[in-house]
């Protein structure tokens, strides 16, 4: 009896499955946290996907890894109210634990739907004049983020066109009421600078690209373009360039292009800087910090290009010292 008890023992542990040990079989999977991502380029322009490496790689060396720890749902294209808040919505519904943004009517779209996911932005003109947080150093509510260039930036724009281009003695500043509601503040400074430097300036709304034409058309031979940074420039900038050579018109670009692209000369921030400081902030939110806790740092690196070919097709001297300055010269 003990011999036939034993064999049948034996046989039904053979036929019992075999688990893998309790402490394997209960050891919980990574959790997948989820970045949305709203940008007011499309994704076609070159500067989208160099923004989401600099983003990615900066994530990848904190341990965000996405298809193992972390999920990106991106929306391109929003560079005014009416199209960020339809893309907002849409990440909104991806339930986000951080959304990232770019541009002012990107945070005013979230603003307006989104009072709990924390936001952080980039490229936010004057945040707390516009109402998007109550200091810099206490952002307060769900947003925090880097500022973009301060109004001032404005009579540097005039005073360095001025100085590439002495006989122009009336300049446009063209910008997108839809896309930069700040630009007033810019165009104070640009005009305190006018009155210095005897010129006069005017305001050239722009919201599509239609109607940039008529505005350069319209400019006469002595005239200046001073284009903002917004995102309706950045996204029609190839035109902006064309039509300013076309008309013969000496430009300085506010947006971040390149002087290989034909421009005369651009004065602006270092987006992708902007970008990549934003990953630490990002970082800290999915690891539990509050945005109410981290202030909006103002901008730090900027970008000065000229392009001496442009400025000789336009008969223009350029002064010895100013490629010396520039970080980038097209000879």
């Amino acid at each position: 009896m003990k011999r036939r008890a034993f064999i049948t023992l034996i046989a039904g542990a053979a036929a019992t499955p075999t688990f893998a040990p309790l402490a394997a079989r209960a050891q919980p999977t990574e959790r997948v946290r989820r970045i949305a991502w709203l940008d007011l380029v499309p994704e076609s322009d070159p500067g989208a996907q160099a923004r989401v490496a600099i983003v990615r790689q900066g994530l990848e060396k904190l341990g965000w890894v996405v298809g193992r720890n972390l999920a990106i749902d991106y929306r391109w294209g929003a560079f005014d109210v009416e199209r960020a808040s339809r893309a907002g919505t849409e990440l909104l519904g991806m339930k986000p634990d951080v959304i990232l943004c770019g541009g002012s009517p990107a945070v005013q779209a979230l603003q307006q739907t989104n009072r709990v996911v924390p936001v952080v932005f980039v490229l936010v003109a004057e945040p707390v004049a516009q109402g998007f947080v109550q200091s810099l150093a206490r952002p307060g509510g769900n947003m925090t983020g880097f500022s973009y260039l301060e109004p001032t930036v404005g009579a540097k724009w005039l005073e360095l066109l001025n100085e590439i281009a002495p006989r122009v003695e009336r300049f446009a500043y063209v910008y997108s009421p839809k896309a930069s509601p700040y630009a007033p503040l810019f165009y104070k400074s640009i005009e305190a600078a006018a009155g210095k430097l005897d010129v006069a300036t005017s305001l050239a709304p722009a919201d599509t690209p239609a109607e940039l034409e008529p505005i350069l058309a319209g400019l006469p031979p002595d005239g200046g373009v001073i284009f903002n940074a917004d995102a309706f420039i950045l996204t029609n900038r190839r035109l902006a360039i064309d039509l300013a050579a076309r008309h013969r018109l000496p430009a300085i670009y506010g947006i971040p292009t390149k002087a290989a692209e034909g421009g005369l000369i651009y004065y602006g921030l270092d987006i992708l800087d902007q970008y990549r400081q934003a990953v630490a902030y990002v970082d800290r939110i999915l690891k539990g910090e509050k945005p109410v806790d981290l202030p909006v740092q103002q901008p730090t690196k900027f970008q000065f290009a000229i392009n001496l070919q442009t400025a000789k097709g336009l008969g223009l001297t350029v002064p010895p010292h100013l490629p010396a300055l520039a970080d980038e010269v097209i000879e």
